[in-house]
């Protein structure tokens, strides 16, 4: 069942204050405008959260949805700002907007898109899901820079992260596009790789601004 953004604030709200800064419950004053009463009622009847006095206590059943939605918040706010370049007070409003649509896997496909990451951009731990744990086990990679490929190893093209239209135009014009398979030929000094029937060179730099999804 899809919980109201609301609701999934003020778990979020309540997983940081309790499970991450060591409190037994929070006052109302830290869930700000997230505690709504109708959202509170609803977390309230499925026993997710229990209230006492002036306190909302984050019960055993709702530990586990509070952490997938600090996980949520914390990719997106990964792919905002690493991806997408929308860094500062804007990178955290669209990261708060962005999280409550990664549901039904989309934060299985974005977290195998980041490589897995531990931490936030702001150093807070982003709470493991079970691809992490799959990747982990399987030492299987996401996606990872052209820079992190050895001589001999191929993969799809997953995106680029330079905002330099420069750099973009050079790509595109060389047919180096996202969907393309690439097969790293050398690494040093430079990174030459085939597209198709065609082989390019590029620097470190623009290297560690290719993403390649492996093969």
């Amino acid at each position: 069942m899809r919980l109201p953004e609301n609701a999934e604030e003020i778990l979020e709200a309540l997983w940081i204050a309790t499970v991450e800064k060591g409190d037994n419950a929070a006052p109302f004053d830290v869930l700000k405008t997230s505690a709504d009463d109708a959202a509170l009622a609803e977390l309230v009847r499925l026993s997710y959260v229990e209230i006492k006095g002036e306190r909302v206590y984050l019960r055993q059943e709702g530990r586990h949805e509070a952490m997938m939605t600090v996980r949520r918040h914390r990719l997106a706010e990964r792919l905002m700002m690493d991806i997408l370049d929308i860094k500062g007070r804007q990178g955290d409003e669209k990261a708060c907007e962005f999280e409550h649509l990664l549901h039904q896997g989309v934060d299985t496909k974005i977290c195998t898109l980041l490589n897995h990451p531990e931490t936030c951009p702001h150093g807070r731990p982003i709470p493991p899901g079970e691809c992490c744990e799959r990747a982990r086990h399987s030492g299987e990679v996401g996606v990872v820079a052209l820079t992190e490929l050895k001589a001999g190893e191929c993969g799809e093209i997953a995106y680029f992260s330079t905002t330099d239209m420069k750099k973009m135009q050079k790509l595109m014009s060389m047919g180096v596009l996202p969907g393309c398979e690439l097969l790293l030929t050398r690494s040093y000094p430079s990174f030459i790789f085939k597209v198709g029937h065609s082989e390019f060179a590029v620097d470190d730099e623009l290297a560690r601004e290719i993403f390649i999804r492996k093969s």
